[in-house]
Parts: structure tokens; C-alpha cells; sequence
């Protein structure tokens, strides 16, 4: 087995600026040209008495990687930042699309990565913090690790055109599970699970989501964020009156049981069914009507 290649130290703060959000990329490309811009305007003497010729050696050294610091390390956190911006808005596509469409063709003519990048986006967009692994190294597989509420979450992105994911995999995922103290399991593809792979799952913190629920997830996440954004922009300061008048009700959700008002998505934090979702009224904390998915 043949070595893996090190990477450099700029490749690694490229890929930290791409996996972040683009504005922390900026914000640390800020920081770092103020940062070494002041070494590099830093006075060195250049004359030294012999026991402090070490000491003006590192300060000329520290100068002289801050001078050209000062402008690779700005661009390259840029550079990440870029990408970061320009993935976040290819996943937004990506949950675009598929919304748009009724049958499973879009998954299953995706590729591999674009699949992955899908599913990261939707627990995104269901609050999760995502990190995206892609599946290689010592971590059993797992394409994306999620984080809410304190608690790990493990994922396993299949996208099989033509096979249904059998037990196996379910079990591979429930033994990372215990290895890792993940609270939750997914294992997710484009396709189906055989009836023995429902079987495993079943009484288990582990959820299969198949080609036909993550559509329907993808409606569901699609279409409660923009209510979200319009639920910030309405209702002015200069009129109150306006913050009590019922928004516009997006299609496929319905209306509050006690109100009439529109109702979105939202991921219970507590009780026995934290982590699930349910429709909740757009008026809350006045009115608190709320429906199951």
C-alpha cells in the first residue's frame, strides 16, 4: 500500500477556507494580511551584539515570510472562500432541481458527489451543522457527520442506480455508530432497501431514507425556506399591525388548526420527538398551533 501524500500547508488552509462559510474565509483573509502585514513593516537591526545575533537571525527570518506571506496567505484563504461560496450555491442548485421534479430520475442520473452534496444541503437546511467526508479514511464509510444539539449524527450516502442497499450496510453503519457514540444513524440512497435492511433498522436509531422520501424531503425543505426569509423581511418596525396579519400560505403546507395562518417546517428541540419535524404557525410565540408532517 503505497503512502499517502502530505499535503502542503497552503492546500490545507485552502481546503479549511472551502469547507467553511465563504464569509469566515474572508474574515480570515482580513486577519492575516493585517497580521503579517505588521511583521513585515517590522523593524530588524541589522547590527547585533554577539549574544543576540540568534534573536536577529528568527527576526529577520520571521520578516522575510511575512513580507510574502502577507499576500499568499490573503489569496488563498480567498481562493477557499470562492469555492466555498460558489459549492454552497451548486448544493442550493442541486435542491432546486430535484424539487422541481416528481420522479426519482434526477437522483439516479446524478453523480456520486453531486448525491452527497444534495443530502449535506437538505440537513443543512433542517439545521444540521455538515461536515462532508466522502467516505475515505479510517470512519467506516461515512460521507457526511452532522452535529445538532450537542449529538453526532452519522450518514451514509448510497447512490445505486440499479441495486437496493442491503443489510450489510445498515450494520457496517450501526457498528460506527457505537465506535464513534453517534446518537443517530442515516443511511440514504437513490434507490430502495431490501426488506431485511428495514428489518435491522427497525428499533434502532438508524433511518432509511430512500429515493422516493428524500423527494419529498427535499419539497419539504425547499419550501419552508423561503417562508423563513420572508418571515424576517416582513412586518416593518414603523408597523406593528402588519406583524399580526397572516402571511401568504406556500404550496403543499397547510394551514394552522388554530389561527388559519400559513405554517413552516420547523425540528423539534426537545421532548420525546426532538430532532423530528412538524408544521408550526408562522405567528408563533402568539399562536401556537402546530401539525404533524
Amino acid at each position: 500500500m503505497g503512502r499517502r501524500k502530505q499535503s502542503s500547508i497552503f492546500e490545507d488552509l485552502y481546503g479549511i477556507a472551502a469547507a467553511l462559510p465563504w464569509w469566515i474565509g474572508v474574515t480570515a483573509a482580513i486577519l492575516a494580511y493585517v497580521v503579517l502585514h505588521r511583521y513585515a513593516e517590522a523593524e530588524v537591526p541589522v547590527n547585533a551584539a554577539p549574544g543576540q545575533m540568534g534573536q536577529m537571525v528568527v527576526s529577520q527570518m520571521v520578516k522575510a515570510l511575512a513580507t510574502y506571506g502577507q499576500y499568499i496567505v490573503p489569496l488563498i484563504l480567498l481562493a477557499g472562500a470562492l469555492a466555498s461560496w460558489l459549492g454552497r450555491r451548486k448544493r442550493q442548485d442541486l435542491v432546486r432541481d430535484v424539487a422541481a421534479v416528481r420522479s426519482g430520475d434526477a437522483l439516479r442520473q446524478m453523480t456520486w458527489r453531486d448525491f452527497e452534496r444534495l443530502v449535506g444541503e437538505v440537513f443543512r437546511m433542517r439545521g444540521y451543522g455538515v461536515v462532508e467526508t466522502g467516505g475515505s479514511g479510517a470512519d467506516g464509510g461515512i460521507d457526511l457527520r452532522l452535529r445538532k444539539g450537542g449529538e453526532l449524527a452519522l450518514v451514509q450516502c448510497k447512490q445505486w442506480r440499479a441495486y437496493k442497499v442491503p443489510v450489510t450496510v445498515v450494520r457496517e453503519l450501526y457498528g460506527v455508530m457505537a465506535a464513534q457514540g453517534a446518537a443517530q444513524g442515516y443511511v440514504v440512497t437513490s434507490g430502495q432497501f431490501t426488506p431485511d435492511a428495514r428489518a435491522f433498522a427497525s428499533g434502532r436509531n438508524i433511518e432509511l431514507i430512500d429515493g422516493e422520501a428524500l423527494i419529498a424531503l427535499v419539497k419539504r425543505v425547499r419550501a419552508a425556506a423561503p417562508v423563513d426569509l420572508n418571515a424576517r423581511q416582513s412586518a416593518p418596525a414603523s408597523s406593528p399591525a402588519s406583524a399580526t396579519q397572516p402571511q401568504a400560505r406556500p404550496a403543499g403546507a397547510p394551514a394552522c388548526p388554530r389561527c388559519g395562518a400559513a405554517m413552516i417546517e420547523r425540528i423539534a428541540k426537545q421532548g420525546a420527538n426532538a430532532g423530528n419535524p412538524f408544521w408550526g404557525c408562522t405567528t408563533f410565540p402568539k399562536c401556537r398551533g402546530v401539525r404533524g408532517l
